[in-house]
């Protein structure tokens, strides 16, 4: 292979591909990073980032401002949407765990400008509008073929990660399955200046809200409030993002004579699924090209980061001199934690909050009272659902 050609190809310019790109460079590996789109892309999507998480994006000395641009979140909730608070999580228990005993609210696209910033300054070579097409590899290397606006290229390398999302060009194109399950209900979001905290006086920046009939999720970033409700999978998407419908939404949440102002709203389908496997050769899978997962838990977004820093650090001890089959133990390290915990995880937390019978929607939130109310039992809930136990569990797979 040409010393040119001896790099990492990353493809996806979201939180995961970006944070790869730099997380490589930080450790001498040089990288060029593929994105179809022409620039980044400043969706609200993921806003929470837990506590393990910035203790990795502290070697990018990010955190500080991130909190600056973002809000730092001591404690989070689960509520009943008729007697409101059923229990409270306080992370400042995780002190002796994490740099970190809080979770930050601050959407991914200020930490991907951020990330973006900092790969211009070291001169990694970004290309946007490179949609990629295929790849093929052999025991030297592997190329991957992109559309562009000037016609096809192909791109070399030594090993692709691939971060290109839910629906990645480079895992179709290699044919991996990808397993698991759709919710038989569409998420459906709206964001509001409405100063909820106003009028729920006790709520947190995190809210999980159980009802039978239509739980909800409050979540709130720098000047905005997120509110996410289910809406059923056959509904008419254009309909429920009509200006009535939204309002209508919002009016259950808090009634009151004015209308809201609605800053952003979409509606998607939810999935739980994971790639039968992480690594194909020279190619790896990262963040949402390998494991998506429905959003109560904030956990997608943050299990791809992660994915990210046990990626890099393997390579580096692979660009030492250490066998690339290191990168076997990316894919048990990672696949087990996706399904094991964060699948695990975020299932639990939706069918807690949507729970519909009575008597097992009250063993349930009782049972959350009284792990919250208990300091050993609480933190014991925290290392799992803040991420700190999976990143350990995945630190002991060999």
């Amino acid at each position: 292979m040409s010393s040119e050609n001896d790099r990492i190809i990353v493809v996806g310019a979201g939180p995961v591909g970006l944070t790869t790109a730099l997380a490589l460079a930080r450790r001498g590996i040089p990288s060029v990073l593929l994105a179809a789109e022409p620039e980044l892309v400043m969706e609200l999507r993921g806003s929470t980032f837990h506590p393990p998480t910035l203790d990795l994006l502290d070697e990018f000395d990010m955190v500080p401002r991130m909190i600056e641009v973002g809000l730092k979140a001591p404690t989070w909730q689960f509520r009943d949407r008729e007697t409101g608070p059923v229990a409270t999580f306080d992370l400042g228990l995780l002190a002796g765990d994490t740099n970190h005993p809080y979770r930050v609210q601050c959407e991914q696209w200020k930490l991907m400008r951020f990330v973006e910033a900092e790969l211009n300054k070291i001169g990694t070579d970004i290309r946007f509008g490179h949609e990629v097409t295929g790849v093929t590899q052999d025991g030297d290397g592997v190329t991957v073929t992109a559309s562009t606006a000037n016609g096809p290229v192909a791109v070399s390398g030594r090993y692709v990660i691939a971060a290109d999302g839910a629906r990645s060009a480079v895992r179709r194109s290699l044919g991996v399955e990808f397993e698991g399950f759709t919710y038989a209900e569409l998420f459906w979001i709206a964001s509001t200046d409405f100063p909820f905290e106003k009028t729920l006086t006790d709520i947190a920046y995190v809210n999980y809200i159980a009802d039978p009939n239509e739980w909800l999720v409050l979540l709130r970033v720098p000047g905005l409030w997120r509110v996410l409700v289910p809406a059923p999978e056959n509904s008419d998407k254009d309909q429920l993002l009509s200006d009535e419908h939204m309002q209508s939404m919002l009016q259950r949440v808090v009634p009151r004579p004015e209308p809201y102002n609605i800053a952003h709203r979409s509606i998607y389908p939810v999935h739980q699924r994971v790639a039968k496997s992480f690594r194909h050769g020279r190619v790896l899978l990262a963040g949402d090209a390998a494991h998506v997962n429905n959003p109560l838990g904030g956990m997608g977004m943050n299990g791809g980061i992660q994915d990210a820093f046990n990626l890099a650090d393997k390579l580096k001890a692979i660009y030492a001199g250490a066998d690339d089959r290191l990168l076997d133990r990316y894919d048990r390290q990672r696949r087990i934690v996706a399904v094991e915990a964060v699948q695990a995880q975020t299932h639990r937390n939706q069918q807690m909050i949507s729970e519909r019978n009575p008597d097992v929607r009250k063993k349930s939130l009782d049972a959350m009272r009284r792990t919250a109310a208990d300091k050993t039992s609480a933190r014991e809930y925290m290392l799992r659902s803040s991420m700190i136990a999976s990143m350990r569990r995945a630190a002991e797979i060999e």
